[in-house]
């Protein structure tokens, strides 16, 4: 049996990890949790899966969970209450338990740099649904590895794609995953994309688009600030840096190609021009599943693929024009150094000045390229841990100040007229 530790516990990467957990109650345990704010749907999940030890986020909310915790043990049974930890300490707690082989990092954006690296560290195995922390990190993450041991596999459905693929090769070493070393007979990857929520509508039309319709996606279930980033293409191009840490290949080898049905994850093309691909409905608990078992595969009764039923499979070139942040995540990707890490920080504060309505759709890029292109002169070619996080905080700084600026000139030009 299997022993997860679930960083990001309460969202939906972590709660479809724990429905695997209940799927497959003979193959995985629970020894450790994590969570941001959500206290009830917490202690639903401690109440039914026992952990070790609780981490929170938010250490104010302590207090309230101990007494919900406390009131639990009264009530409903003797079992002793877990380890109660708070903070980003004790996150790295949760990530490092010593009981754990297997560390799901699903915790959105950069914050869960810092518990990952924990995990890595601890030498614990990595189930990493985050993309930040290669991308942001990549060039501190990939020695952290080596030095470690740890094996991360990826959770995400395009990488896990591509990393079932290469089951089916002579490759076999996933030591060789996140160490910058080529593939070897890896000669491209196509990373597949839905399109997201505007995957239809003409360039001019995101003039009028709103967070409502930038948070329906057509295919995926997923949280806000990745459906945007889906909408943007972003997620994409964070996805083709995430790919180049993971695989070794260089950018004009990672490719993104636009498939509506969401049924192909991503394809490799070998050395000898054979392509493999990676096919199934979507649903991310496939990929989730495939690394808390790799190197084995479960039976599940999950719903079969059928073709027939999908009628298509279609395909075409993504437009530049509509979709800009996939040129700059491009170009921050072959700068490299620190500039990734600005690019992944001034996207994510910009989604959430769009999520807050403070900003347009389109608006997201041009906050994110001014950020990149002040960051030029400043660029670390090879950033330590502080430097990462030094230019992830001026990122965000950056955007929100540009922001606060274009505000007061509206209100500034409202007052006037």
């Amino acid at each position: 049996m299997k022993a997860i530790s679930v960083l990001g516990s309460t969202g939906s990467i972590g709660t479809q990890t724990l429905d695997i957990v209940d799927e497959f109650p003979d193959q995985f345990r629970v020894v450790a949790l994590s969570a941001g704010r959500n206290l009830s749907l917490l202690v639903t999940q401690i109440e039914k899966h026992h952990p070790e030890v609780v981490a929170l986020a938010d250490e104010s909310l302590l207090p309230e969970l101990k007494n919900r915790l406390m009131a639990l043990q009264t009530k409903t049974r003797p079992d002793p209450l877990p380890q109660i930890v708070g903070g980003p300490q004790g996150l790295d707690v949760a990530a490092s338990w010593a009981s754990a082989d297997l560390v799901v990092t699903g915790i959105v954006g950069c914050a869960g740099l810092l518990p990952t690296l924990a995990a890595i560290r601890a030498g614990k195995d990595l189930a990493v649904a985050n993309k930040e922390t290669l991308i942001a990190a990549g060039p501190v993450v990939l020695p952290e590895l080596k030095k470690s041991g740890s094996r991360l596999l990826p959770a995400d459905s395009e990488h896990s794609a591509i990393f079932q693929c290469l089951q089916g090769t002579p490759w076999r070493d996933t030591a060789r995953l996140s160490t910058g070393v080529p593939t070897p007979g890896l000669r491209r990857i196509q990373l597949t994309a839905s399109g997201g929520a505007f995957r239809d509508w003409t360039a001019s039309e995101l003039k009028k688009a709103t967070v409502a319709d930038a948070t329906s996606h057509p295919n995926w279930s997923m949280g806000k600030k990745i459906t945007v980033d889906s909408a943007s293409l972003m997620n994409k191009g964070l996805e083709v840096i995430e790919a180049h840490y993971l695989f070794g290949l260089d950018y004009d080898h990672i490719e993104i190609v636009i498939h509506p049905q969401s049924i192909i994850h991503s394809m490799i093309e070998l050395s000898d021009s054979s392509v493999l691909a990676q096919l199934g409905w979507p649903d991310m608990k496939l990929p989730i599943l495939y690394c808390m078992s790799w190197p084995s595969r479960l039976e599940t009764p999950w719903r079969r693929l059928d073709l027939t039923e999908v009628g298509q499979l279609s395909f075409r070139a993504p437009d530049p024009t509509k979709y800009p942040c996939m040129d700059l995540a491009y170009a921050a990707g072959r700068a490299g150094g620190t500039m990734p890490a600005v690019l992944n920080a001034a996207n994510e504060e910009a989604v959430a000045q769009f999520l807050e309505e403070k900003i347009h759709f389109l608006d997201i890029p041009e906050m994110i390229e001014g950020a990149c292109e002040r960051h030029k002169p400043d660029l670390a070619a090879h950033p330590c841990l502080d430097d990462v996080l030094e230019v992830d905080q001026w990122a965000r700084l950056a955007v929100r100040e540009k922001v606060n600026r274009g505000t007061k000139r509206m209100a500034s030009a409202t007052m006037a007229a």
